[in-house]
């Protein structure tokens, strides 16, 4: 069996979304199979995993949850590695800014991952209605124009995806290509939902 099939235990809390501590506890009930390294340290297989999610109904699928994992790591990328300082419209902002930017990045991920997990219902687009505003005031506040504001948000909305794009290539087996079409029309409403938010919200500022 390949090493690449074995995750950490901080990997399969991510994918699961929850604590680690959490998953902990599944392994030493028995509830979800691992085993140990020579080191003592826990791996879990990403199979296991799949099958563990899909027999808990309180948790989304795992496709969400890796989607979701995916694109924040892409961020995490940008942000920790400069590359968004080449941003014209990010390199002037403070820092208060752009703290506040990193929490509404997370805010939008959570609300999407409850999007998607939930079945994608027209009520829970309220959260993204709710996360423009939030991003739209804060940019605002930095006097950041609309149209800056729009590509920052296509920058950072692009992660999302390509990610779900990496997903169906790299697991076609797990669903058909309608499933997949329909994923990403869902991620496509949420992401579109937040964008008119934020013009929405600067159209009024202006008014």
């Amino acid at each position: 069996m390949s090493e690449s099939e074995w995750i950490s235990l901080r990997e399969a809390a991510d994918i699961l979304g929850v604590h680690p501590a959490t998953v902990r506890n599944w392994a030493d009930k028995g509830d979800l199979p691992s085993r140990r390294t020579p080191g003592k340290h826990r791996r879990f297989r990403k199979a296991d995993l799949l099958r563990y999610a899909e027999s808990q109904g309180e948790l989304p699928p795992l496709e969400v949850q890796l989607i979701v994992q995916n694109a924040l790591g892409h961020t995490r990328i940008q942000v920790g590695g400069g590359m968004l300082n080449q941003q014209g419209w990010y390199a002037n902002l403070s820092d208060t800014t752009r703290n506040s930017l990193r929490q509404e990045g997370l805010n939008t991920m959570e609300g999407l991952r409850r999007y998607l997990a939930a079945g994608a219902p027209d009520a829970l687009l309220s959260l993204a209605i709710s996360i423009g505003k939030n991003y739209a005031a804060v940019l605002s506040r930095e006097g950041l124009l609309l149209a800056d504001a729009v590509r920052g948000f296509f920058y950072f909305s692009d992660f999302v995806f390509n990610s779900v794009l990496n997903w169906t290539e790299v697991t076609p087996q797990r669903n058909t290509t309608a499933e997949w079409g329909n994923l990403l029309r869902q991620v496509n409403t949420f992401i579109h939902s937040i964008l008119l938010s934020i013009i929405e919200y600067y159209q009024t500022e202006n008014d």
